[in-house]
């Protein structure tokens, strides 16, 4: 481990391990299997860098995105580790040239494709190498169970086959104990000792609303507090972030669409501009986000709900990598929740599959409609439990305002049972309201006794109790029925005047007070903050990397705030390893220096 510590301060510039990283890479080290589950900007890439330049070979890692492993080759080379990638964008000539490179053990690193890695010729090529470990990023790839699943990954079990000697580590952010137990399954990891590190990231500060006017909702949060921010707008469908990503544009925002449905030269164009400019707004369907490595995305909206916890957790965590305040921003309606059982009872998945696919719909839902700390939620969830609630997520700071909905309830579950749950939300509101209407009389339902009961709340207030009620499980939605409500067995004990139900209050427009930004501390120089950013922009621009390669902002603060005046004082900043000191601190001390002495 003494090599393990020289290689992170030497190498990456970083001081000592954040836990678990130093049990991890212990683990590797001795040439055992490990499964890791490390939240997004957790450090799990150091758990696999490390081992692969300490122990003897190249360490390779599959990756399922070919779009970020230039990125990802690209940072590992400004840090001086000898790094290549083998996958489809290579023409044959550029290929053999990186086996050449990796037979002669000119390789630290060396990302790989799944669907290249299991062919023969691929595994004959290994075969022939000197390998130091084998890393499955994004692990949670190999489930059916879970949100990003890729048949590829099915096949990685030859790994234990084909090579019993080498250690493999397998990594992901999110995976429940389902999901957990199919990857060890999968990928043959029986003997693997697991870490499963804290799931929290308290930097994120996470808000659930209710959706009346998406635009204008989205509009206001982005002009008062990311207006100048790079961050990520995640829809449902490919048509939607296109044309959110247009009205964005003429908005004032740099915003990009990002989608399965773009040609491959939009999509990587996309992403790197994503990657490399700043304040950029990235408009996508979950096609994107897996794997990214951008640290100052300081926002991640919802314009629907997902249909899982973890896909949430997962695409909320990639705001804030860099430690920095971060908002997960979402609005959801019932609506998002009709669709999204339709997409399920639209699948080809088994009825196990899809029932399991409903839990987990129905936990999504729950989440938003909590009243108590999201926070506290997510973590339960995850099987990790926080001692008190958070302090900063919206029913944490604005208390949620309910009231006692027993009466309304009980009006509402009637009318559905009244109606012969064959109903959608719209009719059943016409009838508690009192409507006349043709359907309300093709049906005779103006002779009920619910008929006309509802008039103390209006449509929208009625929409909120029902919505309530599917979310606690009073009630359930028949998609073969085009929506119907009906009602579940957990509805008996309130119907018959057993238990009372607290409603939350929906609000509109309701003013949060929030953080708008990052501040920088109040002894920093703007100017000179700004001078560094510039170096730092031109130099990412001249070798077309993302400027957080070149150097992370908490780097750019500590000059800021120390003001090295050589390269001994500059090596003691944090992320400034001997590769970059040589290759970038003359530069940035010249920045220092001018702002210092400007004459």
């Amino acid at each position: 481990m003494s090599e393990a510590l020289n290689i992170l301060q030497s190498v990456f510039g970083y001081e000592s391990f954040r836990e678990p990283q130093d049990a991890i890479i212990e683990t590797v080290l001795e040439g055992n299997d490990a499964l890791v589950l490390m939240p997004t900007g957790g450090g799990k890439s150091l758990c696999y860098q490390i081992p692969a330049l300490a122990r003897a070979g190249c360490g390779i890692v599959i990756s399922p995105l070919i779009a970020l492993m230039q990125d990802q080759v690209s940072a590992m080379r400004q840090i001086g580790v000898r790094s290549s990638f083998l996958n489809s964008t290579l023409d044959p000539h550029a290929a053999r040239e990186v086996e050449a490179q990796l037979l002669s053990g000119d390789l630290d690193l060396l990302y790989i494709a799944p669907e290249r890695l299991t062919q023969e010729r691929c595994i004959a090529l290994l075969k022939q190498a000197s390998i130091a470990l084998f890393a499955i990023d994004e692990a949670h790839c190999v489930s059916q169970w879970g949100h990003d699943f890729r048949a590829d990954y099915l096949q990685l079990s030859l790994l234990h086959q084909r090579f019993p000697e080498i250690p493999r580590i397998a990594l992901t952010a999110t995976a429940d104990a389902r999901t957990r137990e199919e990857i060890i399954m999968r990928l043959d990891l029986g003997g693997a000792q697991q870490f499963i590190a804290g799931f929290d990231r308290p930097n994120i500060r996470y808000r659930i609303a209710l959706k009346h006017n998406p635009k204008p909702q989205l509009l206001r949060f982005l002009k008062e507090e990311h207006a100048h921010h790079a961050g990520i707008v995640y829809c449902l469908s490919r048509r939607k972030t296109e044309d959110v990503a247009f009205w964005l544009r003429e908005q004032g925002f740099n915003a990009l669409p990002y989608h399965a449905g773009l040609g491959a030269t939009v999509r990587a164009d996309h992403q790197a501009r994503f990657l490399r400019e700043e304040a950029v707004i990235i408009v996508a369907t979950i096609a994107f986000g897996m794997g990214i490595d951008k640290p100052d995305v300081r926002f991640v909206a919802h314009l629907d709900m997902p249909k899982t916890v973890e896909s949430y957790y997962q695409e909320t965590g990639r705001a804030g990598r860099d430690g920095e305040p971060a908002n997960a921003w979402m609005i959801y309606g019932l609506q998002d929740v009709i669709k999204l059982r339709q997409m399920m009872a639209g699948s080809e998945g088994s009825e196990e599959h899809k029932r399991a696919e409903q839990h987990r719909l129905n936990a999504m839902l729950g989440l938003c409609e909590i009243t108590t700390c999201r926070r506290e939620s997510l973590m339960n969830y995850f099987g990790e439990h926080l001692a008190e609630p958070c302090g900063n997520c919206d029913t944490c700071l604005e208390p949620a305002d309910t009231w006692d909905g027993t009466d309304s309830a009980r009006k509402a579950l009637s009318v559905v049972y009244r109606t012969g749950q064959r109903f959608g939300v719209n009719h059943l509101i016409d009838v508690l309201r009192g409507a006349e209407n043709k359907k309300v009389s093709q049906f005779g339902h103006q002779a009920l006794p619910t008929y006309g009961i509802g008039q103390d709340l209006d449509n929208q207030q009625w929409r909120s109790v029902f919505r309530q009620l599917v979310a606690r499980g009073y009630l359930s939605v028949d998609l073969e029925q085009f929506g119907a409500l009906r009602l579940e067995e957990k509805c008996r004990a309130l119907l018959r005047g057993e238990e009372n139900i607290e409603l939350r209050r929906d609000t509109r427009g309701k003013n949060i007070k929030l953080q708008t930004k990052t501040e920088l501390p109040s002894d920093i120089d703007i100017a000179l903050w700004e001078a560094l950013r510039d170096r730092r922009r031109t130099l990412a621009e001249e070798q077309g990397v993302p400027p957080y390669v070149i150097f992370h902002d908490r780097s750019l603060k500590e000059m800021c705030a120390l003001l090295p005046s050589s390269s001994m004082q500059f090596g003691r900043i944090t992320g400034v390893g001997e590769r970059k000191l040589d290759k970038y601190g003359e530069a940035f001390l010249a920045v220092i220096n001018d702002h210092l002495n400007p004459n």
